[in-house]
């Protein structure tokens, strides 16, 4: 029997044989993920490590390269891509008062990291493009690793085989301590500050202010002035994002309210706003009172009993309406008291663009909720039904954004398919259903997808880099552990003592924004071990999106100031 074919497959050089590599160094890191060390695992980095294991021994003749160029490419812009398209509906939100200044101090974690990068580099004279992949491993950034990749290709550094392969093998390198490290500032600021969690404890009402979710709160009406007047009129005054969504009349009797109501002064209305609205709203009504759910729901003096359900948004004639345009107060006689988007519970107003995969807390007579939600569809089996035009018109136009020129100092500084794809993503999820794009994709399509697009790209940039992985750690390459340290521990150290002296942040809250800062998804696992809340998980949403943008954008131009 001739094995010829065989031999195409496992010997190569061909595609059959890349692809084939490809497999199996991606199911071996698969594999090796699942080991633990204190609880700690490298997680999909394990792939970039057997790809340089197979790099090493297969040498660069046996890969055709064109394959294995494309497969990288593709690969970091699926994987950027899909985590834009998830961070897109709750972008420019995380940018409002209530996480700036997490935010900030994130902002200011990459930018002391990069001072620390090019300080080091003009000290032990290390290369700059290097040193950025250090940089990359050092706060585990893998986007900001494709970036530059990117962006020294495009400046014609492809040429310099050596430096552009040390870009990744630094990267390799400074990537596991890099995860130590982040775990260990954590603890080393736990023992500095002198952390007592009890303490910390009852800094969580504190953190459901500063993340503005909307409270429920039970008022008797008492404004005089407002008697006789309606929740529009009350709206128009007040100037503020709030719902009143039941009134108990002097009577007893309880009824839905909608912007049509009329107040009358001895009312009792039910409130939903956040926190940080709540002192105003509250005394431009009247006076708290305590009212349990149970009292709001009682049924024995109503005509008709109210029920509250939570209904998906799966139409898409609903996509990219206004709850004014579809009008569902009037229509049905219910009342919106909450969306729910992208995690994070949002106070409806007549303005808000709805989208599909939303979810809308919806109180009202069983019949009308039932009206409701045949309009608004609820059917999960929609949802399933995959959206391909938006992902395959987000990346047609990313690519062309991350081509753009946008300025020659000297070389054209580009967003490069790291960036524009990003960029785009993150444009489409908060934009797309304003233009009746249906953005949605269920958590585990974007999450298989993404991590599909992860290990193309780590594998192939491990296969790359493994043929002179070796060499390069023997001449010098050790030294990068070093300087990965200090770049992952020495930013994350200062801005977490200015977090807590300076800014008083709860430790849980900072334990997040360490993580976020970093992107690392092991260090936020072990924070929400340690804490045993979510705080640390609120921590990390609010600032993920702005670092992925800025570490993204910061490993572009220092690769771009090294050329």
């Amino acid at each position: 029997m001739d094995f010829t074919w065989l031999k195409t497959v496992v010997v190569g050089p061909s595609i059959a044989h890349t692809v084939f590599i490809l497999a199996l160094v991606i199911a071996s890191g698969i594999a090796l993920s699942r080991i633990k060390i204190k609880g700690v695992s490298f997680g999909m980095t394990w792939i970039l490590f057997t790809g340089i294991v197979a790099g090493h021994f297969l040498g660069a003749e046996s890969i055709h390269h064109d394959t294995l160029h494309f497969i990288k490419e593709f690969g970091l812009i699926l994987f950027v891509f899909f985590i834009g398209l998830q961070v897109g509906p709750g972008f420019f939100s995380s940018l409002k008062s209530g996480g700036l200044k997490l935010i900030s101090l994130a902002a200011l974690v990459i930018l002391l990291g990069a001072i620390t990068t090019y300080v080091i580099h003009l000290i032990t004279g290390e290369p700059l493009p290097t040193m950025v992949g250090v940089m990359s491993g050092a706060v585990t950034n893998t986007p900001g690793l494709g970036a530059a990749q990117q962006a020294f290709a495009d400046a014609g550094g492809a040429a310099n085989k050596a430096l552009a392969d040390s870009i990744s093998l630094g990267y390799a390198v400074a990537y596991p301590l890099g995860v130590i490290g982040i775990i260990m500032s954590m603890i080393i600021m736990r023992y500095v500050l002198r952390i007592d969690f009890k303490k910390e404890d009852e800094g969580l009402a504190a953190m459901s202010k500063e993340t503005n979710l909307p409270h429920r709160y039970s008022v008797e009406f008492t404004n005089e002035m407002l008697d006789g007047k309606t929740i529009a009129i009350a709206h128009m005054l007040i100037n503020r994002q709030f719902v009143v969504s039941r009134i108990m009349h002097r009577s007893g009797e309880i009824v839905m309210a909608d912007g049509n109501s009329q107040l009358s002064v001895g009312d009792r209305l039910r409130i939903i706003c956040s926190e940080e609205d709540s002192e105003a709203i509250l005394a431009f009504f009247g006076k708290p009172i305590e009212m349990t759910a149970d009292e709001w729901g009682a049924t024995a003096m109503q005509s008709t009993p109210l029920v509250s359900r939570r209904i998906l948004i799966t139409r898409e004639d609903v996509n990219g309406k206004t709850f004014a345009d579809l009008r569902l107060r009037t229509r049905y006689g219910i009342n919106i008291t909450r969306v729910h988007r992208a995690g994070v519970d949002l106070i409806p107003y007549q303005g808000m663009e709805l989208q599909v995969g939303d979810k809308v807390m919806v109180v009202g007579p069983e019949a009308a909720v039932a009206a409701a939600e045949k309009a608004l569809g609820n059917s999960l089996k929609k949802l399933d039904h995959p959206n391909l035009f938006p992902i395959f018109i987000g990346i047609a136009l990313g690519v062309l954004l991350g081509s753009l020129p946008l300025m020659n100092v000297p070389q054209p500084v580009k967003l490069g398919l790291a960036g524009g794809p990003l960029i785009v993503a993150i444009l489409i999820g908060r934009f797309g259903p304003h233009f009746k794009m249906v953005t949605y994709t269920t958590m585990s399509a974007n999450l298989m997808l993404r991590e599909i697009g992860l290990a193309m790209f780590l594998a192939a940039v491990g296969i790359g880099a493994g043929d002179g992985f070796v060499d390069a750690i023997i001449n010098g390459g050790y030294k990068w552990i070093g300087y990965g340290v200090i770049i992952t521990v020495l930013p994350l150290i200062l801005v977490a003592l200015l977090a807590r002296l300076k800014f008083k942040v709860n430790y849980y809250t900072m334990m997040g924004l360490m993580s976020g800062a970093m992107t690392d998804p092991p260090a936020l696992g072990f924070a929400n071990q340690s804490s045993g809340n979510d705080m640390p998980a609120i921590g990390y949403a609010t600032v993920y999106p702005v670092v992925m943008f800025l570490r993204v954008l910061t490993a572009q131009l220092m690769m771009l100031m090294a050329l």
